[in-house]
């Protein structure tokens, strides 16, 4: 058995990878970590680590380093990260390459990887391996930053994991009421035949901020909303849920991962958005979330 939140302490935007019997996580700057970093064998219990990013591109500067995510290529591990850009004054999307999953991480680039910078910018890098071994980057442009429209995006990249090859796709925006003035935080997974692009949408710093899903016919979209209500929402214990990951166990089991307040903290960096663990469920072709709770609850079979 187990209790929410998995991680009490202030660890937003979490990524993960899991290498032999280890979840590497990855979060938002926290501390004096542009990259915070938690490992675990069990999904429940987590252990802080050493910055994953100690030191950034030469294009970006430290301060706003957000919403890291990892994939393994090859031998290599591929980290895609936000942070400011220098040159174009908004947040953008660099690359960084690491032998082990932990990091450190260097990013040699002298520019970002993604920033479009006439529509606010761009945040909340998602890499996705597809069945036939391509890869595409999706994310978010920034446009709740400064007025311009807010879409979710996708371009293939390279094998190098380097590289973006064509032209970005608009998958989806904030069509729907709930989600308020932004979607973001996109999340692809493939299942069962489809791909869901799980999101969250709304103010993240309180009890509107909720997660929801597409589902789409590529990587590259069409992505239909399926969300006309929130999949998973603000209670009484958790708020403003949140910047999901979702995990498949060896076994075979589903679980989401994200971050959310603890109602007596909303917005305060102590103890910040927290990390919460609950199970993802399929009906067909439906994902299902319980609603957030401290309550004990069976843990992942791993």
């Amino acid at each position: 058995m187990y209790r929410n939140p998995v991680y009490d302490a202030d660890f937003p935007d979490p990524g993960v990878i899991r290498v032999g019997d280890t979840y590497h996580a990855f979060g938002t700057q926290g501390g004096s970590s542009n990259i915070q970093t938690l490992t675990s064998r069990d999904l429940v219990h987590w252990t802080p680590g050493p910055d994953a990013l100690p030191e950034l591109g030469s294009w970006a500067t430290a301060g706003n380093t957000w919403a890291p995510e990892v994939i393994q290529i090859g031998d290599e591990f591929h980290m895609y990260y936000v942070a400011r850009a220098d040159k174009q004054g908004v947040q953008c999307i660099g690359h960084a390459v690491s032998s082990v999953p932990g990091g450190p991480y260097h990013d040699d680039s002298t520019a970002p990887l993604v920033c479009q910078e006439s529509i606010g910018g761009s945040i909340d890098p998602n890499p996705f391996r597809d069945n036939d071994g391509k890869l595409y980057l999706i994310w978010k442009n920034d446009g709740n930053c400064c007025g311009a429209p807010v879409n979710l995006w996708a371009q293939e990249l390279g094998a190098d994991g380097k590289t973006l090859i064509g032209v970005p796709r608009r998958l989806m925006s904030n069509t729907k009421g709930w989600q308020g003035n932004l979607v973001e935080a996109p999340e692809m997974v493939f299942h069962d035949g489809k791909y869901y692009l799980f999101y969250s949408a709304n103010s993240y710093a309180d009890e509107r901020y909720a997660m929801g899903y597409a589902v789409c016919d590529t990587p590259l979209g069409p992505c239909t909303d399926k969300s006309d209500q929130p999949l998973v929402h603000s209670t009484s214990v958790a708020i403003g849920p949140g910047h999901c990951y979702v995990i498949e166990t060896p076994d075979g089991e589903w679980w989401l991962l994200f971050h959310a307040w603890a109602p007596d903290a909303v917005g305060s960096l102590e103890p910040g958005r927290q990390l919460w663990l609950e199970p993802l469920r399929w009906d067909g072709e439906v994902p299902s979330v319980v609603e957030p709770t401290d309550a004990p609850q069976p843990a992942p079979q791993i």
